[in-house]
């Protein structure tokens, strides 16, 4: 799938709300042994591995509320940038084991503390950088934009060994061209209901911002794609279309009446040629402003209060 970036789940509390202090988090992982990023019970997911890492080492006197995330991503689905912020609870003093100062905020070594936990982590999830971030900063409503990348083989041998994680194997060569002439037709506002699977409640309006392919070896294709947000399979659904058009099986403007038709296609690219590669956020001033723009309802030519 796709991130479905505005999931149904809780939000947690401002910085200073109750005297906590909101922490930013940048992660990778490897998606192809979890079952996606949200916890689920009796299943291993990244938000479960992540909050158990923290759990048991608290980078503060505790972290009372789950994590929230800039995109979910489904099972098998990897990111190499991706963003969640936590709420912690400040330490009066030092560390109970005295090995770690604490400054102002109550708030211990974050250099010291992503050692920790990446000690704990297994080696498919890290912590990459962890700050204190701005009291207005939320990962899910405060992002601008969410990039992705799709690594695709149409080497009639299939795929590099030492790629076969994060690269699909296509049996049939790709024009380039013809997938970028079929993609401009996607960029911009509409509603993609044709390419998204349909939540309760849940727009399936959004602003694709970037999609195009370019051969970055002589089988290797990989699709970049930008959008504010993504709803469920989205990508994956685009992707699918457009590789039926690379290898000839569709026409150039099959993709485009898709989505004026808002009919859902039954193409859907596999999970673990897609990587969540990163996450844009407005500078700190601006932050407050976008998380409340993001929470109104999308709709065709423009936003309106939900």
């Amino acid at each position: 799938m796709t991130a479905a970036d505005t999931p149904n789940e809780p939000v947690a509390p401002a910085t200073g709300e109750g005297g906590l202090v909101r922490l930013r988090l940048d992660v990778s992982y490897d998606g192809t042994d979890f079952s996606g990023w949200a916890r689920q019970p009796d299943r291993r997911t990244v938000q479960g591995v992540l909050e158990d890492a923290l759990a048991r080492q608290p980078p503060g006197a505790g972290v009372p509320r789950s994590v929230v995330v800039a995109g979910r991503t489904d099972a098998g689905v990897h990111a190499t940038r991706q963003v969640v912020h936590a709420d912690v609870v400040p330490l009066a003093g030092e560390t109970r084991s005295g090995r770690l100062s604490v400054d102002s905020r109550g708030i211990p070594d974050l250099d010291r503390m992503r050692y920790r936990w990446n000690r704990y982590l297994p080696a498919d999830l890290r912590v990459l950088v962890a700050r204190v971030a701005p009291s207005e900063f939320d990962a899910r409503f405060s992002a601008v934009r969410r990039h992705y990348r799709y690594r695709v083989s149409d080497a009639p041998w299939g795929v590099d060994p030492l790629r076969r994680r994060d690269t699909l194997a296509w049996g049939r060569p790709l024009d380039v061209d013809a997938m970028n002439a079929a993609s401009v037709e996607l960029l911009g506002l509409h509603d993609f209901a044709a390419f998204c699977k349909q939540r309760d409640g849940a727009t399936t309006v959004r602003e694709l911002q970037e999609l195009s392919w370019r051969r970055v070896d002589e089988h290797l294709v990989e699709a970049s794609v930008a959008a504010d947000a993504f709803c469920h399979s989205m990508v994956r659904s685009l992707v699918g279309a457009l590789l039926m058009v690379g290898d000839g099986r569709r026409s150039m403007d099959e993709p485009a009446n898709q989505l004026e038709s808002g009919v859902r296609g039954s193409t859907v690219a596999p999970a673990h040629g897609l990587t969540l590669e990163g996450v844009d956020y407005p500078s700190d001033g601006e932050l407050a402003a976008r998380a409340e723009q993001t929470r109104k309802l999308r709709v065709p030519g423009g936003i309106r209060q939900e």
